[in-house]
């Protein structure tokens, strides 16, 4: 089987994205990861599938696939991939639409300068909606990691997050305690952990341990999620440069149930085709 498709990245975060409007897309968990792998596949951090839209008041259809072959609800960085993927496509001639995730609607659009800004939603706090295992919401929460009482705040920006700060990011225990967090008991679907540097009110540094993939260079919903976090306990503006280890991107989020602005460039590397089943039978072939 054939695919086409276009490799790109959003600070750093980097994606395969395939064309699932004009060609017939139908993929098993094995052949997403293959595709993802680093050495015998293409290489990517997710794998972004774009679809025609289910219902009538929306443009396209958006999923994602982790590295590990795993479908996810939302990814901010892979979002604004997808608005400059089909507006160079021809696939629309609007530089800004609206697009079913499966966290819900989502609005991406191109800006003039170049970069895109995606309207996130508003985040979710409510225990049971990330979902997290507590008796009751809270602004923070103590988890047990390791032998380690963290203090962390959790929500959900249509996926899972957990914010952690820490003094210095550079130093931060990520590989040690990503995973242990994002695989944590009281996470039912796992996590995605935010080490998080405030360096101003204005000005924040941030790693993320995405689940199902480990550290990227960027991560859009992280960086929501973390500006959400310091926002709703005082410590952040409501407008946050954030510095990632792939680029700058910049949150907006005004409080409470207001939606959350994520803005960021969108970068297309190459095109290109693949054999999958090749692919597949070389990364079996090395298990």
């Amino acid at each position: 089987m054939k695919l086409q498709f276009t490799k790109m990245h959003g600070a750093g975060n980097d994606f395969v994205v395939l064309d699932g409007v004009r060609q017939n897309i139908d993929l098993t968990a094995s052949q997403y990861q293959a595709l993802a792998d680093r050495h015998f596949g293409i290489g990517c951090d997710q794998i972004l599938l774009v679809q025609a839209a289910t219902r009538p008041d929306c443009d396209f259809r958006y999923r994602i696939f982790n590295a590990d072959g795993g479908e996810v609800q939302q990814c901010g960085n892979g979002a604004r991939c997808f608005v400059r993927f089909v507006h160079e496509q021809g696939l629309t001639p609007k530089r800004e639409i609206r697009v079913e995730t499966a966290a819900g609607i989502i609005l991406p659009k191109l800006e003039d300068d170049g970069r895109v800004t995606v309207n996130m939603g508003p985040p979710r706090f409510e225990p049971g909606e990330i979902p997290f295992q507590a008796a009751a919401r809270a602004l923070t929460y103590r988890l047990d990691v390791a032998g380690r009482e963290l203090e962390i705040s959790t929500l959900s920006m249509g996926n899972p997050h957990a914010v952690w700060i820490v003094e210095d990011v550079n130093s931060a225990p990520v590989a040690e305690l990503g995973p242990q967090i994002e695989h944590h008991p009281r996470f039912p679907q796992r996590v995605n952990v935010g080490f998080m540097q405030i360096v101003s009110r204005n000005q924040i540094r941030l790693r993320v341990f995405e689940r199902g993939t480990g550290e990227t260079l960027a991560c859009g919903t992280g960086a929501c999620a973390a500006v959400v976090a310091g926002g709703a306990r005082g410590l952040l503006a409501e407008r946050v440069s954030v510095e990632t280890r792939g680029g700058e991107l910049v949150i907006a989020w005004a409080g409470g149930d207001h939606p959350v602005f994520l803005t960021g460039p969108a970068v297309t590397v190459f095109h290109g085709e693949i054999e999958i089943q090749s692919v597949l039978s070389e990364l079996i072939g090395q298990a």
